[in-house]
């Protein structure tokens, strides 16, 4: 396989169902027209190698298309999002890269499509913010919170709610024989794991805010105005991530993935 079609794999389109609300701006048939422009603006950029500039007009004019149906079409679906991402990456746009793939990955993480070009955009930041270690160490004990979708969850859940169900009923018709009592203690304990991680990641889901700087980099502040002296020693840059403490007029105060907090101007940065 050449390296060529290894990028085109990588990079493809992800086919979508495209249905607009009743309040969208634009009919369906228009949200189809800017879906095929897209997609061909994305496809002739993929074989414009030998002209670079070329290729990037290509990939702008698929992603004003793709942000349309997005803003005016308000279409929501995860493959919307990867498409979008695939066209900011390819143009060289780390931050809103993956600005999208994280928009993507929260409607559908267990897609690997999504997953591994989200995994290549990081790959390609300037910034390297370590996890901190509590974390690390966290992510691997409960991989199964950290690691699993969160449908995937609901769905393994239930089955052990089915299982533990008749691991009961198996108790009282037959007695609590060995394997039986253990398959039901078992598949009760898996439940309970799996029904709290569910819970845990909805409510985080509900009362968190995640972000990615999308400015080529960034001054971070001690506080929220630009006399405020630098948090680091060296500006931030597009596509590092963070959650989203509080929002000042014009300043977002930021926490990284090793805890370190900053202030940045809102306008640098997007939320997810």
């Amino acid at each position: 396989m050449t390296a060529r079609k290894s990028v085109l794999i990588l990079f493809g389109i992800l086919p979508f169902a495209l249905a607009a609300p009743a309040t969208a701006r634009l009919p369906r048939d228009q949200l189809y027209g800017l879906l095929q422009e897209a997609n061909a603006a994305f496809q002739q950029a993929n074989a414009a190698v030998d002209s670079p500039d070329r290729a990037r007009q290509l990939y702008e004019k698929a992603i004003l298309a793709y942000q349309k149906i997005v803003d005016q079409g308000e279409v929501r679906n995860a493959g919307l999002y990867y498409n979008l991402a695939n066209a900011y990456l390819l143009k060289g746009d780390i931050g809103r890269a993956i600005l999208n793939y994280r928009r993507a990955a929260t409607l559908d993480s267990s897609d690997i499509n999504i997953q591994k070009n989200l995994a290549f955009a990081r790959s390609r930041r300037v910034d390297m913010v370590e996890v901190g270690t509590e974390r690390r160490v966290l992510e691997t004990l409960f991989f199964w919170h950290y690691d699993f979708a969160l449908r995937t969850k609901f769905l393994v859940a239930c089955l052990f709610f089915a299982a533990t169900c008749t691991g009961l009923i198996g108790i009282i018709w037959l007695g609590r024989g060995p394997l039986v009592s253990t398959i039901t203690v078992l598949a009760g304990v898996l439940l309970v794991c799996f029904l709290a991680s569910v819970i845990v990641e909805t409510s985080h889901r509900a009362n968190t805010r995640y972000g990615v700087i999308t400015a080529q980099e960034v001054v971070a502040r001690q506080g929220d105005g630009p006399n405020y002296p630098p948090s680091f020693k060296d500006p931030l840059h597009a596509g590092t991530e963070f959650k989203l403490i509080e929002q000042r007029p014009g300043w977002m105060h930021i926490v990284l993935s090793n805890r370190a907090e900053a202030w940045i101007p809102d306008d640098t940065a997007d939320q997810v």
